[in-house]
C-alpha cells in the first residue's frame, strides 16, 4: 500500500469525472490524493448539447456537487502545461500540481479551422454558451421563416437537425453531409431515418463537401450555394495541443499514444482516456464516442487502485454495442451494432427507442451519483457478439 500517492485527473467531461468519482471509492483506504482539474465549474452533458441549440434549457449540474462526499479536490482552472520528467502540471500559467499519476481526460472538441469562414461565420456545440447562442438566432429565423444549415451528417448533426425541425416548425432546415446520413446503419434502420427526416421537412443534401462559409450562405465543393442564415457546426474533431507541446508521444491529430493498459507509450506514469487517447483494438481504433469514453475511464480507474496496492492488470478490452439516434423528442433510432461497430440486423424505433435513448443520455450522472457507494460497471460488450432479439 502506498501512502501520499498524488493522482491529478485533468478533464471532468464524462470520461475525467467517471474516473475521479470511482478511483476516490476503490481507494479510498489507501491514502491516495485525487485532485481534479477543469476550466469551467458546470458539468457539460454533451449528449444533450443539441437540446440546448433547439432552445431548451437543461438542468445546471456543478462538478462540487458531483463530487461531494467523495474527497477529490476540484480545481477550477486550465492546464497550461505538463512537465513529465518531474512530473508537475501547471494550471493558470502559475499553480503548480505535482503528480504521481497523471489522468489525461481532455476531450476533444468540434474543429472549425480546415473550411475557410467556419471559425468566423458558423457556430459549434462545443459549449452550452455557443449553443445557446445559436438557439436565440435560430428562434428568431423561425418566426422569420428563415434558414439554417447543419454542416455534419454524423449522428450529433442528425440530432441538432430533427431537434431543430421539431422545436421551430417555421425554421427551414438543411443538413449537409459528406456521406448519406445513416451510412453507417444498417438498411432498415437508415429507412427508418429518412422518413424521419422527410416528415420533420429538413432538406438533405449528401454526397458534397462544404468549401465556405458566408455571412449568409455556405458554398458547396460542386459549385452550389446554399443560403444559410445561421451555420451549425457539427463536423471534424480537435484536440488539446498540450499533451504534444508536452513532449508526450502522440499521433498526427494529437491524441497520446497508449498501450494495452491505456498508459502512455512514453510515460507510463500518465494515463489517457477518451477522446484523447488513440486506443487501438484487434478490430481497429476507438473513436470519440462516450459509449467507448467511460469504459475506457472505468478501467483506468480501476487499473490506478490496482498498481497503487502493487497488483497486476489485464489489458483493455472493448466493443460497441449501439448507435443510439434521438430524432427530436419525439422519435429516435437505436442501431444495434457489432463489437467494430458494423451494424447488426437488429434496431429499435419509435417511442421505444426514445425511452432507450432517454436512459443513455441520462446514464452518466446515475453513474457517478453510484459510484460514490458501489462499483458501477459501464461495460456492456468487451468484444463478443451480444444476444438480443431484432426488432419488429
Amino acid at each position: 500500500m502506498t501512502s501520499n500517492h498524488r493522482i491529478v485527473v485533468l478533464g471532468a467531461g464524462y470520461t475525467g469525472m467517471f474516473t475521479a468519482i470511482r478511483l476516490a471509492h476503490r481507494t479510498r483506504r489507501t491514502g491516495v490524493e485525487i485532485t481534479l482539474v477543469n476550466p469551467s465549474g458546470r458539468f457539460v452533458e454533451r449528449l444533450r448539447m443539441h437540446q440546448i441549440a433547439a432552445g431548451q434549457q437543461l438542468a445546471d449540474h456543478r462538478i462540487p456537487d458531483l463530487l461531494a462526499g467523495t474527497g477529490v479536490t476540484f480545481v477550477q482552472g486550465t492546464a497550461t502545461a505538463i512537465d513529465p520528467e518531474v512530473r508537475r502540471v501547471t494550471v493558470d500559467g502559475s499553480l503548480a500540481l505535482e503528480y504521481d499519476t497523471l489522468v489525461y481526460a481532455l476531450g476533444s472538441w468540434t474543429d472549425t479551422g480546415n473550411v475557410p469562414g467556419a471559425d468566423a461565420h458558423a457556430l459549434t456545440l462545443n459549449s452550452p454558451e455557443i449553443a445557446g447562442r445559436f438557439a436565440a438566432r435560430a428562434a428568431e429565423l423561425a418566426r422569420s421563416g428563415g434558414t439554417v444549415t447543419v454542416c455534419g451528417g454524423g449522428l450529433t448533426g442528425i440530432e441538432a437537425a430533427t431537434e431543430l425541425a421539431e422545436a421551430h416548425p417555421g425554421l427551414n432546415v438543411t443538413l449537409i453531409s459528406t456521406e448519406e446520413p445513416g451510412a453507417m446503419m444498417g438498411d432498415k434502420a437508415r429507412a427508418y431515418l429518412h422518413r424521419a427526416l422527410d416528415r420533420l421537412g429538413i432538406t438533405v443534401t449528401s454526397a458534397v463537401r462544404v468549401a465556405r462559409v458566408l455571412p449568409d450562405a455556405v458554398q458547396l465543393t460542386d459549385g452550389r450555394t446554399i443560403r444559410s442564415d445561421a451555420c451549425l457546426w457539427t463536423t471534424g474533431v480537435r484536440v488539446s495541443p498540450l499533451a504534444a507541446d508536452s513532449k508526450i508521444a502522440t499521433d498526427a491529430r494529437g491524441l497520446i499514444l497508449t498501450d494495452s493498459t491505456l498508459r502512455s507509450v512514453s510515460h507510463p506514469e500518465i494515463h489517457a482516456i477518451g477522446d484523447a487517447a488513440s486506443v487501438r483494438m484487434t478490430w481497429g481504433q476507438l473513436h470519440g464516442s462516450c459509449q467507448s469514453g467511460l469504459p475506457t475511464a472505468q478501467y483506468t480507474a480501476d487499473t490506478i487502485a490496482r498498481l497503487v496496492r502493487g497488483k497486476s492488470v489485464k489489458p483493455f478490452r472493448f466493443g460497441y454495442f449501439h448507435q443510439p439516434l434521438s430524432l427530436g423528442r419525439r422519435d429516435a433510432v437505436i442501431q444495434f451494432t457489432k463489437p467494430d461497430f458494423t451494424p447488426s440486423r437488429w434496431r429499435l424505433t419509435g417511442r421505444a427507442a426514445v425511452t432507450y435513448k432517454e436512459l443513455v443520455s441520462g446514464s452518466p450522472l446515475m453513474t457517478y451519483r453510484y459510484s460514490k457507494r458501489m462499483n458501477m460497471t459501464t461495460f456492456v460488450s468487451k468484444g463478443a457478439t451480444a444476444s438480443l432479439e431484432p426488432a419488429v
